[in-house]
């Protein structure tokens, strides 16, 4: 397995994810801060005012005549006045903001922590600000080879336009969650797991630029839900069980080919600076034949696996 690392999305990334992404529907409203005040001297107001309306209906009770009746009258208008406006105290925890709405109308978001006071006829939406995780489940898709694959891709998101979060879309946490498990699809579907043949990215080993890539096409996929993309990164990158032990054996015959070549290319280094050793040194000279049979010999041992058995020469060089 493995893993890779990523960030939010740069410009460029989302520049260039822009053309495999559907147009989204512009955003018909956007954020606005809800008027209000602090709700505290609100509730101090509200509690005197009923207990004034409650001691006026105390006093009303006690006396009679047209008096009685309109002290306890102004004493109910009182705490009634009193209970509507505690209705428009609503608490804000930090990372969390309140959607107010009017008679199906918006009216602005409350996202100051603390006791705040708004219109009590507003009904008020809670609606979480903090990071969020959404991982995805092991997914089977084919590469861009046809292979089959197994990936899993983990995505932090936060809500950025709580008013795009509750009226663009139906459920926010639902709609990212499907929009991921499609980039995902379509970013294992559009490279390889590994790359053979020509220069290019690949899944295994280019997992920083691709979560990059995976990134700026979820981000383009939410904007339209004011939901901004944090970050990216792979947790699961596998063959399928079907051909893992096949592709394993692939991949050790590239890397025994790779290091065969790593050898020879040493060794070939290594035979050339030791003939123009013994040439600029004038040690010996050799003739074409004996370079050949020299070259040959050197290369046997460089590369040989084994060492090589040494055999001493009694004779000429010739013999």
């Amino acid at each position: 397995m493995d893993e890779g690392t990523g960030r939010g999305p740069s410009r460029d990334a989302l520049a260039a994810v822009r053309e495999d992404v559907p147009e989204m529907p512009r955003p018909r409203v956007h954020e606005r801060r809800a008027a209000g005040t602090p709700g505290l001297p609100v509730l101090l107001v509200s509690l005197l005012v009923a207990a004034g309306g409650v001691a006026l209906i105390a006093v009303g009770a006690g006396q009679s005549g047209a008096t009685a009746g309109s002290l306890v009258g102004v004493g109910v208008v009182l705490l009634l006045a009193a209970f509507t406006a505690l209705f428009g105290l609503t608490q804000v925890a930090p990372g969390q903001a309140r959607v107010c709405q009017l008679f199906g109308r918006y009216q602005g978001t409350i996202r100051q922590d603390g006791l705040r006071w708004v219109n009590p006829f507003t009904s008020r939406r809670r609606i979480s600000t903090r990071l969020r995780n959404h991982e995805t489940a092991a997914l089977k898709v084919n590469d861009a080879y046809g292979n089959p694959i197994e990936l899993a891709a983990v995505v932090v998101w936060q809500v950025e336009d709580t008013a795009q979060a509750v009226f663009e879309v139906d459920d926010f946490p639902r709609f990212v969650s499907f929009q991921t498990d499609t980039a995902v699809r379509h970013i294992a579907t559009s490279y390889p797991y590994d790359r053979y043949d020509t220069d290019g990215l690949s899944l295994r080993e280019n997992a920083e630029e691709i979560t990059e890539r995976l990134s700026a096409e979820i981000a383009a996929r939410v904007q339209s839900a004011g939901v901004r993309i944090i970050e990216s990164r792979f947790t699961h990158l596998a063959y399928a069980p079907e051909i893992a032990s096949a592709m394993l054996q692939r991949q050790q015959a590239g890397a025994i080919v790779a290091a065969r070549r790593t050898i020879v290319d040493g060794a070939v280094g290594m035979v050339e600076a030791a003939l123009s050793r013994i040439a600029e040194q004038d040690i010996v000279d050799l003739d074409e034949e004996r370079k050949a049979s020299m070259v040959s010999n050197l290369l046997v041992v460089l590369c040989g696996e084994r060492a090589a058995q040494p055999v001493l020469n009694t004779g000429t060089l010739y013999q």
